[in-house]
């Protein structure tokens, strides 16, 4: 296929499997509201005018225009009107409760033998079940294709065989010509070393991973090393003397640390001037949790740090100051990134489609954090609101005054449209941001 081709297909395969996980998360708010009778009059994917629909039992399913999201609409989510005693419909979706089909279904009525099946009714651990089910899902989503990820395509993990042999000694971030009178050869080059060598030995020492490797070459500068390698199945040995050359830091997510300042760190330590080829080597179960762990930390980082995050997208945007590679992006930003994996054809076709795959389990756990924000009309809005409530009753017992009842969280309404705004224009910067200064993940 074409590398067109190709970046069309990244795109759709993540376009789909974000719809799939939009899908699923509000199954995951569908399942336990049928579970507790809770009386479900549609389940929709996205918003706007409806492009399909099909009513099956006393629910509507179906796709709208506007594939933004998703909403799960269920009688009864606020308490009565207290001047008319009619009860309001609403849903767990994003923007569901500003949307104007919501508001022109305000006053829905509940029907005959639908007076125990309103949402305000239930008890308020159920009401958090059913808040939860969605964030949840997307968690057992993440989870599930981290596994995939790691048990079935494996992690990139560097083999003893050199990549390539840079020809010039230069300090990190610099370009020197191969072929101008100002490039010292490395000391890989300078001892004959060549792409597709297996290192078999370092210092007399049998080398058994390139960690290992890079330890010892590392701690090595200045000192004439014997260097034994595998080419086309015959030993090869020769001696090489790594330099001291600043090298950059690699923190644990393998990019380069930078320290309090913001600014790129360096160490000087040994240099050989070799790169490690990789292979997918399929990890134990026993590391699932903890890289599912590390990425929902990452996560949560950016979170809470949202609106820091979202001033340096905008700087960035409107001037010459680089995208941070680690800050939010949008839904454009994450095709882009796909497509542009996907038309990699230098890497292995699977190597391309597992990176593709835990890009979707990183999204689906960033649905899951991002939809904890215990801020209306997010989940955990709601589910902050039922804690308030029973909180609220449980105070009224302690003190003996009457339950106060359920709390009308439609109070809430004004804080929800501004939430709302937020994110409206979030969502607008960050896309526009990913058009016009697009993250680069690869630099």
């Amino acid at each position: 296929m074409t590398p067109l081709l190709l970046f069309i297909v990244g795109v759709v395969f993540v376009a789909v499997g974000i719809a799939a996980s939009i899908a699923l998360h509000e199954v995951g708010h569908l399942l336990p509201a049928k579970l507790f009778k809770v009386r479900v009059t549609k389940y929709m994917i996205g918003f706007g005018p409806t492009l399909w629909s099909r009513r099956r039992g006393e629910t509507e399913y179906g796709i709208k225009a506007i594939p933004l999201g998703g909403y799960v609409s269920m009688i009864g989510m606020y308490p009565p009107n207290r001047e008319d005693g009619t009860v309001r419909a609403s849903s767990t979706g994003m923007f569901q409760t500003l949307a104007t089909e919501a508001r022109s279904m305000a006053h829905e009525e509940v029907g005959p033998g639908d007076e125990n099946r309103v949402f305000y009714r239930l008890p308020v651990w159920k009401k958090i079940i059913i808040m939860l089910g969605g964030p949840a899902m997307n968690m057992v989503l993440g989870l599930i294709l981290t596994a995939v990820l790691l048990m079935g395509f494996g992690m990139a993990t560097a083999t003893t065989t050199i990549s390539d042999v840079s020809k010039c000694q230069v300090a990190a971030g610099e370009t020197v010509d191969p072929d101008s009178a100002e490039c010292t050869p490395t000391p890989a080059a300078a001892a004959g070393l060549r792409p597709n060598d297996t290192v078999v030995s370092f210092g007399g020492r049998t080398v058994t991973n390139w960690e290992e490797l890079t330890e010892r070459i590392r701690a090595s500068a200045g000192q004439e090393v014997a260097i034994t390698v595998e080419r086309d199945g015959e030993p090869v040995s020769t001696t090489v003397t790594p330099v001291l050359s600043a090298r950059p830091v690699i923190g644990v997510d393998g990019r380069q640390e930078r320290d309090s300042d913001g600014n790129l760190r360096y160490q000087d330590v040994g240099f050989l001037g070799i790169g490690a080829q990789t292979t997918l080597v399929p990890q134990p179960a026993s590391s699932v949790l903890p890289m599912a762990g590390e990425n929902i930390r990452q996560v949560a980082g950016v979170v809470l740090n949202l609106p820091a995050r979202v001033v340096g997208v905008a700087k960035a945007a409107f001037s010459e100051e680089p995208r941070d590679p680690n800050g939010p992006i949008s839904v454009v930003g994450v095709g882009r990134v796909a497509g542009e994996v996907a038309a990699m054809e230098e890497i292995p076709a699977v190597s391309r489609l597992a990176t593709l795959v835990g890009l979707l389990a990183g999204l689906n756990f960033a649905l899951a954090v991002f939809n904890l924000i215990p801020l209306l009309p997010l989940d955990g809005g709601h589910v902050a609101g039922a804690l308030y409530e029973g909180a609220r009753r449980q105070v009224a017992r302690l003190a003996g005054r009457p339950d106060p009842g359920a709390f009308d969280i439609a109070r809430l309404l004004p804080v929800t449209y501004v939430v709302a705004a937020l994110l409206i224009g979030m969502s607008v910067l960050l896309i526009y941001a990913d058009i016009v200064k697009p993250v680069n993940i690869f630099g």
